[in-house]
Protein backbone atom coordinates (compact mmCIF):
# COMPACT_ATOMS: atom_id res chain seq x y z
CA UNK A 1 0.00 0.00 0.00
CA UNK A 2 1.61 3.16 -0.88
CA UNK A 3 2.63 6.01 1.55
CA UNK A 4 0.75 9.35 1.58
CA UNK A 5 2.54 11.80 -0.07
CA UNK A 6 3.96 14.31 2.72
CA UNK A 7 3.36 18.10 2.00
CA UNK A 8 5.50 20.95 3.78
CA UNK A 9 2.57 23.41 3.94
CA UNK A 10 -0.99 22.82 5.07
CA UNK A 11 -3.62 22.94 2.88
CA UNK A 12 -7.74 23.10 2.88
CA UNK A 13 -9.33 19.97 3.26
CA UNK A 14 -10.48 18.09 0.43
CA UNK A 15 -8.31 19.60 -1.83
CA UNK A 16 -5.75 17.70 -4.14
CA UNK A 17 -3.13 19.26 -3.22
CA UNK A 18 -1.31 22.49 -1.81
CA UNK A 19 -2.97 25.37 -3.19
CA UNK A 20 0.43 27.36 -3.44
CA UNK A 21 1.89 24.68 -5.54
CA UNK A 22 -1.26 24.50 -7.87
CA UNK A 23 -1.46 28.25 -8.36
CA UNK A 24 2.67 28.40 -8.75
CA UNK A 25 1.74 25.97 -12.19
CA UNK A 26 -0.51 28.57 -13.73
CA UNK A 27 1.46 31.69 -13.06
CA UNK A 28 3.83 33.21 -15.66
CA UNK A 29 7.45 33.29 -14.60
CA UNK A 30 8.92 36.85 -13.19
CA UNK A 31 10.76 38.30 -16.13
CA UNK A 32 14.47 39.17 -15.02
CA UNK A 33 15.27 43.00 -15.86
CA UNK A 34 18.74 43.48 -16.77
CA UNK A 35 20.64 45.57 -14.54
CA UNK A 36 21.48 49.27 -15.27
CA UNK A 37 24.40 50.28 -13.92
CA UNK A 38 25.06 53.76 -11.73
CA UNK A 39 25.76 56.75 -13.69
CA UNK A 40 29.46 57.99 -13.25
CA UNK A 41 29.59 60.47 -11.03
CA UNK A 42 30.51 64.33 -11.62
CA UNK A 43 34.25 65.03 -11.96
CA UNK A 44 34.31 68.48 -9.14
CA UNK A 45 37.81 69.22 -10.96
CA UNK A 46 36.52 68.25 -14.47
CA UNK A 47 33.64 70.65 -13.91
CA UNK A 48 35.45 73.61 -12.55
CA UNK A 49 38.35 73.94 -14.41
CA UNK A 50 35.30 73.69 -17.97
CA UNK A 51 33.77 76.64 -16.41
CA UNK A 52 37.39 78.42 -16.16
CA UNK A 53 38.34 77.70 -19.33
CA UNK A 54 34.71 78.75 -20.17
CA UNK A 55 35.48 81.82 -18.79
CA UNK A 56 33.35 81.25 -16.32
CA UNK A 57 33.62 84.69 -13.67
CA UNK A 58 31.58 82.75 -10.58
CA UNK A 59 34.08 79.85 -11.13
CA UNK A 60 37.28 82.10 -11.18
CA UNK A 61 35.64 83.51 -7.55
CA UNK A 62 35.24 80.26 -6.27
CA UNK A 63 39.09 79.04 -7.36
CA UNK A 64 40.26 82.34 -5.80
CA UNK A 65 38.30 81.86 -2.70
CA UNK A 66 39.49 78.49 -1.60
CA UNK A 67 43.38 78.75 -2.45
CA UNK A 68 44.15 81.60 -1.45
CA UNK A 69 44.47 81.06 2.26
CA UNK A 70 46.83 78.23 1.27
CA UNK A 71 48.89 80.41 -1.54
CA UNK A 72 49.24 83.28 1.18
CA UNK A 73 50.76 80.53 3.99
CA UNK A 74 53.51 79.16 2.08
CA UNK A 75 54.57 82.35 0.13
CA UNK A 76 54.72 84.40 3.84
CA UNK A 77 56.98 81.25 4.90
CA UNK A 78 59.24 81.92 1.76
CA UNK A 79 59.22 85.68 1.60
CA UNK A 80 58.48 86.57 5.17
CA UNK A 81 56.81 89.83 4.13
CA UNK A 82 52.90 89.79 3.77
CA UNK A 83 53.16 92.38 1.19
CA UNK A 84 55.16 90.18 -1.06
CA UNK A 85 53.44 87.27 -0.41
CA UNK A 86 50.05 88.92 -1.18
CA UNK A 87 51.43 90.37 -4.22
CA UNK A 88 53.34 86.53 -5.26
CA UNK A 89 50.10 85.27 -4.94
CA UNK A 90 48.49 87.51 -7.10
CA UNK A 91 51.16 86.67 -9.65
CA UNK A 92 50.26 83.34 -9.82
CA UNK A 93 46.55 83.57 -10.02
CA UNK A 94 47.91 85.58 -13.27
CA UNK A 95 50.19 83.13 -14.33
CA UNK A 96 47.57 79.99 -13.48
CA UNK A 97 44.88 81.99 -15.71
CA UNK A 98 46.97 82.26 -18.37
CA UNK A 99 47.92 78.87 -18.61
CA UNK A 100 45.14 77.28 -18.53
CA UNK A 101 44.54 76.25 -21.58
CA UNK A 102 47.83 73.93 -21.36
CA UNK A 103 47.15 72.85 -18.25
CA UNK A 104 46.50 68.63 -19.01
CA UNK A 105 44.95 67.57 -16.22
CA UNK A 106 47.75 65.39 -14.97
CA UNK A 107 47.99 66.71 -11.17
CA UNK A 108 45.05 68.08 -9.18
CA UNK A 109 44.39 71.81 -10.25
CA UNK A 110 45.10 72.94 -6.51
CA UNK A 111 48.49 71.21 -6.12
CA UNK A 112 49.40 72.45 -10.00
CA UNK A 113 48.36 76.00 -8.74
CA UNK A 114 50.23 76.06 -5.12
CA UNK A 115 53.45 75.17 -7.47
CA UNK A 116 53.00 78.27 -9.55
CA UNK A 117 52.59 80.23 -6.13
CA UNK A 118 56.15 78.68 -4.45
CA UNK A 119 57.91 79.76 -8.00
CA UNK A 120 56.04 83.14 -7.93
CA UNK A 121 57.36 83.65 -4.55
CA UNK A 122 60.79 82.29 -5.45
CA UNK A 123 61.03 84.59 -8.12
CA UNK A 124 60.70 87.41 -5.89
CA UNK A 125 63.34 85.92 -3.25
CA UNK A 126 65.63 85.53 -6.24
CA UNK A 127 65.03 88.91 -7.40
CA UNK A 128 65.79 90.90 -3.93
CA UNK A 129 68.56 93.32 -4.04
CA UNK A 130 71.65 93.01 -1.96
CA UNK A 131 70.24 89.76 -0.55
CA UNK A 132 73.68 88.45 0.85
CA UNK A 133 73.52 84.04 0.62
CA UNK A 134 75.01 83.04 4.21
CA UNK A 135 77.36 80.33 4.51
CA UNK A 136 75.92 77.35 6.10
CA UNK A 137 79.09 75.67 6.95
CA UNK A 138 79.89 77.13 10.60
CA UNK A 139 76.51 75.03 11.79
CA UNK A 140 77.41 71.81 10.35
CA UNK A 141 78.79 68.99 11.90
CA UNK A 142 82.71 68.15 11.76
CA UNK A 143 84.15 65.05 11.55
CA UNK A 144 87.54 63.76 12.38
CA UNK A 145 89.49 61.36 9.85
CA UNK A 146 88.32 58.19 11.18
CA UNK A 147 84.49 59.91 10.27
CA UNK A 148 83.20 60.20 13.73
CA UNK A 149 81.78 63.58 14.96
CA UNK A 150 83.82 65.28 16.27
CA UNK A 151 81.35 66.77 18.73
CA UNK A 152 78.57 64.13 18.74
CA UNK A 153 75.53 65.22 19.39
CA UNK A 154 73.83 64.26 22.98
CA UNK A 155 69.75 63.80 23.40
CA UNK A 156 68.30 66.95 24.41
CA UNK A 157 66.66 66.67 27.82
CA UNK A 158 63.33 65.37 28.76
CA UNK A 159 62.89 68.00 31.56
CA UNK A 160 64.11 70.65 29.42
CA UNK A 161 60.05 71.38 28.85
CA UNK A 162 59.53 74.99 27.12
CA UNK A 163 56.04 75.57 26.20
CA UNK A 164 54.98 74.28 22.66
CA UNK A 165 54.54 78.14 21.47
CA UNK A 166 57.76 79.00 22.80
CA UNK A 167 59.67 75.96 20.24
CA UNK A 168 57.86 76.53 17.62
CA UNK A 169 59.02 80.57 18.00
CA UNK A 170 62.18 79.45 18.74
CA UNK A 171 62.77 76.71 15.60
CA UNK A 172 60.67 79.66 13.44
CA UNK A 173 63.87 82.15 14.48
CA UNK A 174 66.13 79.46 13.99
CA UNK A 175 64.88 78.28 10.19
CA UNK A 176 65.00 82.43 9.33
CA UNK A 177 68.50 82.18 9.94
CA UNK A 178 69.53 79.52 7.39
CA UNK A 179 70.45 80.39 3.70
CA UNK A 180 67.73 80.63 1.44
CA UNK A 181 68.87 77.32 -0.80
CA UNK A 182 68.48 75.47 2.46
CA UNK A 183 65.36 77.19 4.04
CA UNK A 184 63.56 76.73 1.11
CA UNK A 185 64.05 73.55 0.89
CA UNK A 186 63.43 72.55 4.42
CA UNK A 187 60.05 75.00 4.27
CA UNK A 188 58.92 72.62 1.17
CA UNK A 189 59.69 69.36 2.93
CA UNK A 190 59.25 69.92 6.17
CA UNK A 191 56.75 72.33 6.72
CA UNK A 192 54.57 72.50 3.54
CA UNK A 193 54.95 68.64 3.34
CA UNK A 194 55.75 68.80 -0.23
CA UNK A 195 57.41 64.91 -1.50
CA UNK A 196 61.04 65.18 -2.62
CA UNK A 197 59.42 64.94 -6.62
CA UNK A 198 57.48 67.84 -6.02
CA UNK A 199 59.89 69.92 -4.00
CA UNK A 200 62.48 69.00 -6.57
CA UNK A 201 59.90 70.09 -9.86
CA UNK A 202 59.10 73.30 -7.57
CA UNK A 203 63.19 74.70 -7.07
CA UNK A 204 63.57 73.44 -10.72
CA UNK A 205 66.76 71.03 -9.02
CA UNK A 206 67.23 67.75 -8.99
CA UNK A 207 65.77 64.92 -6.25
CA UNK A 208 69.27 64.30 -5.02
CA UNK A 209 69.98 68.33 -4.46
CA UNK A 210 66.85 68.57 -2.65
CA UNK A 211 67.75 65.28 -0.30
CA UNK A 212 71.39 66.96 -0.02
CA UNK A 213 70.17 70.53 1.36
CA UNK A 214 67.38 69.14 3.54
CA UNK A 215 70.19 67.11 5.52
CA UNK A 216 72.58 69.97 5.66
CA UNK A 217 69.69 72.03 7.17
CA UNK A 218 68.41 69.45 9.24
CA UNK A 219 72.07 69.82 10.69
CA UNK A 220 72.16 73.24 10.74
CA UNK A 221 68.88 74.12 12.66
CA UNK A 222 69.61 71.20 15.02
CA UNK A 223 73.09 73.27 15.89
CA UNK A 224 71.30 76.11 15.97
CA UNK A 225 68.58 75.35 18.94
CA UNK A 226 70.63 72.79 20.94
CA UNK A 227 71.70 75.32 23.60
CA UNK A 228 68.53 76.72 23.71
CA UNK A 229 66.82 73.06 24.23
CA UNK A 230 69.36 72.48 26.72
CA UNK A 231 68.52 75.25 28.58
CA UNK A 232 70.46 78.60 27.28
CA UNK A 233 67.39 80.54 27.07
CA UNK A 234 69.29 83.95 26.36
Amino acid sequence: MPYPRAYLFPFRPGASGPPARRRARHLPRRAHLPVQPAPPAADPQAELLARLRAGDEAAYERLVREQTPILLRVARRLLHSDDEARDAVQDAFVAAFRGLPNFRGESRLGTWLYRIAVNAALARLRARAGADEVSLDEWLPRFVEDGHAAEPAAPWPADAGPERREVRERVRQAIDRLPETHRTVLVLRDIEELTTDEAAEALGITPGAVKVRLHRARQALRTLLDPWMRGERA
